[in-house]
C-alpha cells in the first residue's frame, strides 16, 4: 500500500514525488517517458535559480533529487486507475500491464500530446522530413532548409535552435503576430536566417520517400493557395492536447478542452484524486507552474495519509 501514486514523470511528476517523499510519504511515481516533454527542449531560461539549463538536463537533475529522497519510480504505462470505498477511506487502484499498485491518494500528472494538423503528408512523412522536435532531430538538417508551423513561444524558441543547423528557417504563423515572449520575438526579427510567414497556412507536405517541399493554403494576407516553397524537414508546434484518457475513465470532471478541473489544493471533484501540471485547466502552463501544483498536491496527499 502506497500512500501516494503519482502518474506521470516529468517536471510536475518528479517535484511531487521529491516533496512527498521528504514528507515521509511511501511514493510510487509510474512514467512513460520520464523526464516529459521538457526533454525536447533545446534550453530553459525560465527555471528560478539557474539562468539556462538543457530541458534533459533540467529533467535529469529533477529525477536524481527524487530517488535521493527515497521516492520510487518505475517506467510503466498506467492502464487503469479504480477507487473503492468513500470519502473518510478511499482506496485507488492502479494497473499497469505487468503490476497492479494501491494507494491512498492519487495524481494524475499525465501533460499532453502534441497537436497535430491533419493535413495531407502529415502522417506519410512523420520521421522522413516531419518531426515535433527540433532538439531531437534538428541536427539532421545541417546547412539545409526547414519551417517550423506555430506562433507561440514553444515555435519561436525551435526556430531560433534550428538556425544552429538550418542554412534557412522559415517560422509560419497562422495569425498577423507571434504570440511569444518578448525577448524571443526580438532574437527571432533579428535574426538573419529566419523567414517569418505570417497569415500562413500548410495545405499539404510533398515529398516522395522524404519531405521535399510545402504546399500553402490560401489566406487572406498571405501566400496565394497552391504555392510551394521547397523544404527538406517540417517541424510541428502548433500545440498540445492534455492526456487526460484516464481521469475521465475515473469519473474525474473535465473542460470542455477536456483537461482536469483543479481547486487551489491542486484536488479533482474526487476525494483523493489530485492532478497538476499541462493536464488541468490552469490557464498559465509552464514547468515551473507544473512543479508547484504537483508540490501542493504532494502537501494535501500527506494530510490524507496522516487521518
Amino acid at each position: 500500500m502506497y500512500d501516494f501514486i503519482i502518474i506521470g514523470g516529468g517536471t510536475t511528476g518528479l517535484s511531487a514525488a521529491m516533496y512527498a517523499s521528504r514528507l515521509g510519504l511511501k511514493t510510487l511515481t509510474l512514467a512513460t517517458m520520464p523526464g516529459g516533454l521538457i526533454t525536447t527542449t533545446h534550453l530553459v531560461e525560465n527555471w528560478p535559480g539557474i539562468k539556462g539549463i538543457s530541458g534533459p538536463d533540467l529533467a535529469m537533475n529533477m529525477y536524481s533529487h527524487a530517488e535521493s529522497t527515497g521516492a520510487e519510480i518505475k517506467g510503466e504505462t498506467v492502464l487503469s486507475i479504480t477507487k473503492n470505498g468513500d470519502d473518510k477511506s478511499m482506496i485507488f487502484t492502479v494497473k499497469t500491464a505487468s503490476n497492479e499498485y494501491t494507494g491512498k491518494s492519487v495524481l494524475i500528472a499525465t501533460g499532453t500530446e502534441h497537436r497535430k494538423l491533419g493535413i495531407p503528408g502529415e502522417k506519410e512523412f512523420e520521421n522522413k522530413g516531419v518531426s515535433f522536435c527540433a532538439l531531437c532531430d534538428g541536427a539532421f538538417y545541417k546547412e539545409k532548409k526547414v519551417c517550423i508551423v506555430g506562433g507561440g513561444d514553444g515555435a519561436a524558441k525551435e526556430a531560433l535552435f534550428l538556425t544552429e543547423h538550418a542554412s534557412e528557417v522559415y517560422l509560419v504563423v497562422r495569425g498577423d503576430k507571434l504570440r511569444a515572449e518578448p525577448t524571443n520575438i526580438d532574437k527571432v526579427n533579428a535574426h538573419k536566417k529566419i523567414t517569418v510567414l505570417f497569415k500562413t497556412e500548410l495545405e499539404e507536405i510533398l515529398g516522395d520517400d522524404k519531405v521535399t517541399a510545402v504546399k500553402f493554403k490560401e489566406k487572406e494576407g498571405g501566400l496565394k493557395s497552391g504555392e510551394t516553397i521547397d523544404m527538406d524537414g517540417v517541424f510541428l508546434a502548433v500545440g498540445h492536447l492534455p492526456q487526460t484518457e484516464l481521469a475521465a475513465e475515473l469519473g474525474v470532471e473535465l473542460t470542455p478542452r477536456g483537461e482536469i478541473k483543479i481547486d487551489r489544493r491542486s484536488m479533482t471533484n474526487i476525494s483523493g484524486v489530485f492532478a497538476a501540471g499541462d493536464c488541468t485547466d490552469t490557464e498559465f502552463k509552464q514547468a515551473i507552474t507544473g512543479s508547484a501544483e504537483g508540490v501542493t498536491a504532494a502537501y494535501h496527499a500527506y494530510h490524507i495519509a496522516s487521518k
